[in-house]
């Protein structure tokens, strides 16, 4: 999952969006370090993480995937599923427009901002003004978006070529899509999520 899923699966379980958001910026165990309902909510995206990678759907979304693209699939699809949130947000979420929503979570996560890693708080800088999780939308956004972590990480510079086979299977994605994100939605409405935490080191 990338930011826009992870914000609104915390919002669906009544986690903290700071908490959900800034998770791939914190290493080892955070409690202590910030509130609990903050640590709670980093717990949460990484048993969002660890419920995403091991699901069969999306394991089936990263045969799609070209040899050559496989290794870096996961990270494709993490935008990817951000993609068709973004894109069918009001059949997602009916209830509150994508830019109320937007507006919502920004108004939650940037007053506590500077008690934040110090690369969240830069993340922060781009996010909400460059309207990321609005643009997601937008087929040509994703790609930009994988050309740019690709530039950074030359590691990870097939993520490149591997927008080609997400416009390539772009159907099938999507239909992925609506059968595996409807499962994450239930679960985190039921609070799964929250009820199986761990402390992990990841």
């Amino acid at each position: 999952m990338n930011f826009l899923a992870h914000l609104h699966l915390a919002h669906k379980a009544n986690s903290s969006l700071l908490g959900n958001l800034m998770a791939d910026f914190v290493r080892g165990n955070p409690e202590g370090l910030y509130p609990p309902d903050v640590v709670t909510g980093i717990f949460m995206h990484r048993a969002v993480d660890k419920a995403t990678d091991t699901h069969p759907l999306v394991k089936q979304a990263k045969l799609l995937f070209r040899d050559d693209y496989r290794r870096v699939a996961p990270i494709t699809l993490d935008l990817v599923w951000d993609h068709f949130l973004s894109l069918h947000w009001n059949i997602i979420e009916p209830t509150m427009s994508l830019s109320n929503f937007v507006h919502f979570a920004r108004s939650q996560i940037e007053p506590d901002l500077c008690h934040t890693p110090e690369r969240f708080q830069e993340l922060n800088e781009f996010l909400w003004p460059q309207q990321w999780l609005i643009r997601y939308a937008e087929k040509a956004y994703i790609g930009k978006s994988l050309n740019g972590m690709a530039r950074r990480r030359p590691k990870l510079h097939a993520l490149s070529g591997s927008f080609n086979d997400f416009l390539l299977h772009y159907t099938e994605l999507e239909q992925l899509f609506f059968e595996f994100y409807p499962q994450m939605v239930n679960k985190a409405e039921q609070r799964i999520f929250v009820g199986n935490l761990t402390t992990s080191t990841t």
